[in-house]
């Protein structure tokens, strides 16, 4: 091939010449195999743990005005729930309490000072050791230090807690014409998580969504949480009482690691059981092997604290 110029124009001459051609066999799937499924490059998920089926249950409690009630009420729906069998109850965000900021300093407890002056602690710690179940207390209003908590505490078979999680992302929402309420106006975020690496295979969480978020996100982010990890799932709403300052959505609901409900109730007071199938976890993350695909390579958490930030604007556009 070879261009000549005429002029102004250009002519393009093309010489073919004979030449041998060579079969080419075609291409199979067979015949590619992706770097990293030679070499995988995500740990594998922690497998379930032995003993079949796990039954739980999920209290939605009525709260009312009267503190001694609510313990009342929440010991009897647990000793009811452990006399059918539940090895792990769980209990609503607030149960001891109405959702309202006039009321988390009146019925909040010094839980560091100890189960003699935490009342509702001391029934949970009490039922848990008698009825040998575990127990997610929900969440009370905790006061330390001059500040306000919103407190989940987490009791074992014997009684003894095992666990206290201040609430580090409170919840402040502002509809015009529709609910305005902010948790931050009263109580004061937590400043540390409540980790153990050993593999979860449940998320328990005690929640009140409202009957404008209620509708839209309750169900689809309990859904979206049990598929993205690949576990169960457990919410537990309060009762909805109309007349109160927070009227709580209900719907407690368990899910399964494929997204499917478990069990649910509708909004009024109610204990839902369902039976935990560790197998089931295995189950599906061999069907959808999620952990296998993560890219550590490509992402990863970068903690910026704002002082940093400040110190060095440059690393705001340097984070990932």
């Amino acid at each position: 091939m070879s261009v000549r110029r005429i002029g102004n124009l250009r002519r393009l001459t093309c010489c073919l010449r004979p030449c041998s051609f060579h079969q080419v066999q075609p291409a199979m799937a067979s015949d590619f195999q992706s770097q990293w499924a030679r070499r995988p490059h995500s740990e594998p998920p922690p497998k379930a743990p032995n003993g079949g089926k796990y039954k739980i249950a999920v209290c939605q409690l009525c709260v009312t005005s009267d503190k001694e009630t609510n313990i009342a009420n929440a010991r009897d729906r647990i000793e009811a729930a452990a006399d059918k069998g539940a090895q792990l109850i769980v209990l609503p965000e607030m149960w001891n309490c109405p959702i309202s900021h006039e009321s988390f300093p009146i019925y909040a407890e010094e839980i560091d000072a100890g189960l003699e002056v935490s009342p509702s602690l001391a029934m949970l710690a009490d039922v848990a050791r008698k009825k040998k179940v575990t127990i997610v207390g929900g969440s009370i209003p905790e006061r330390s230090g001059g500040n306000l908590y919103n407190t989940c505490c987490v009791f074992d078979r014997n009684g003894d807690l095992k666990a206290k999680f201040r609430k580090v992302h409170l919840f402040d929402i502002d509809i015009p014409r529709k609910i305005t309420f902010r948790e931050s106006d009263t109580l004061t975020p937590g400043e540390g998580l409540c980790v153990v690496d050993l593999g979860a295979h449940i998320i328990c969480y005690p929640g009140a969504f409202n009957m404008v978020t209620g509708p839209l996100h309750w169900e689809l982010l309990q859904k979206a949480r049990a598929v993205d990890n690949q576990i169960f799932v457990v919410t537990c709403s309060q009762a909805r009482i109309p007349s109160a300052d927070y009227t709580a959505w209900g719907h407690s609901t368990v899910v399964g690691p494929f997204g499917e409900i478990l069990a649910t109730t509708e909004h009024e007071e109610a204990t839902i059981f369902a039976d935990i199938d560790y197998s089931e976890l295995d189950t599906r993350r061999q069907n959808m092997p999620l952990e296998f695909q993560r890219r550590g390579n490509l992402y990863h958490l970068t903690d910026v604290t704002r002082k940093e930030l400040a110190a060095n604007p440059m690393k705001q556009g340097s984070t990932s």
